[in-house]
């Protein structure tokens, strides 16, 4: 059959036919329709699977879930911290930023020397805060009067000196150490000593033991359900965490506000207590 078309073909389009060029003319445009159609029906089957692929993505863990039941979960760690920590500071004052600033270090070196004798390490003493502040203060003009009525005495913002503030952060690893050690700064006639907490130093291996202990208790809980109201559990189709929760014991300390007014100082008895991780966690479960 092909052989016959394309005889009658090469026939039309022959030489010795008259009608050589209307015949060619309508087999060209035929070839051309037909290849047309063709684009336009392949452009047609690619949109359509084009978005069928951006349907299938866009729900990808969601599409075919059908029931579904959802179960939190709670895990609580506890540690004895292993770390005390807290900040100390020293402020001076002179007539000049240089002498405010002489001052300051020379009692700063005398607290980190007292520091590194108590095997505390470079990287566990950190400088937060280092401030230079000009100081003023407003003093009456000293006015002559000459005649009645005297003008009110007027006031002017003088410069008086200046102020230089450092503050540092301590971290003591052996916690048997720390009221020895916070007595001794005390004793340095530093400014003042504040925010001692009791830390734990791994507290990510915590969290995750926190967090472990959320998810089997979760899993319990979906277990025992899914026993009393006979259904399955098929598979996990969400999880989410609410976040963890450390809580710190921290102590105050208010005996050491005095700092600096003489004599020696105790070593308080600072009892640590325990830390506590909390780790809340919410599984969703497809039923069957």
């Amino acid at each position: 059959m092909n052989e016959e078309n394309n005889k009658k073909m090469d026939k039309c389009c022959s030489e010795d036919n008259k009608y050589m060029n209307r015949c060619c003319v309508g087999n060209k445009r035929n070839v051309v329709r037909i290849f047309s159609l063709l684009l336009i029906v392949t452009s047609v089957f690619m949109i359509f699977k084009t978005v069928g692929v951006y349907r299938e993505n866009k729900f990808i863990g969601q599409g075919g879930v059908g029931n579904t039941m959802t179960f939190s979960g709670e895990g609580e760690v506890f540690a004895v911290p292993d770390i005390a920590s807290f900040s100390f500071s020293v402020v001076e004052e002179s007539k000049t930023p240089s002498e405010a600033q002489a001052l300051a270090t020379k009692k700063i070196n005398e607290a980190i020397t007292f520091l590194k004798e108590n095997n505390i390490e470079d990287k566990d003493i950190k400088t937060t805060n280092y401030n230079v502040y000009p100081r003023y203060e407003w003093q009456k003009r000293n006015i002559v009067c000459i005649a009645a009525p005297c003008i009110s005495p007027e006031t002017e913002r003088v410069l008086v000196g200046y102020e230089v503030n450092q503050s540092v952060t301590v971290k003591v690893r052996d916690t048997e150490k720390a009221g020895t050690i916070l007595a001794g700064i005390g004793g340095l006639d530093v400014s003042n000593i504040s925010g001692l907490n009791f830390e734990i130093d791994d507290e990510d291996g915590l969290t995750r033991e926190a967090r472990k202990l959320a998810i089997e208790d979760a899993k319990s809980k979906a277990g025992e359900l899914a026993k009393d109201l006979g259904v399955k559990l098929v598979r996990i189709v969400n999880f989410s965490e609410s976040g963890d929760y450390p809580t710190y014991y921290k102590t105050s300390f208010a005996e050491m506000d005095a700092v600096g007014m003489g004599g020696a100082i105790e070593a308080p008895q600072l009892p640590m207590g325990e830390n506590k991780i909390i780790s809340n966690i919410s599984i969703t479960y497809e039923i069957r």
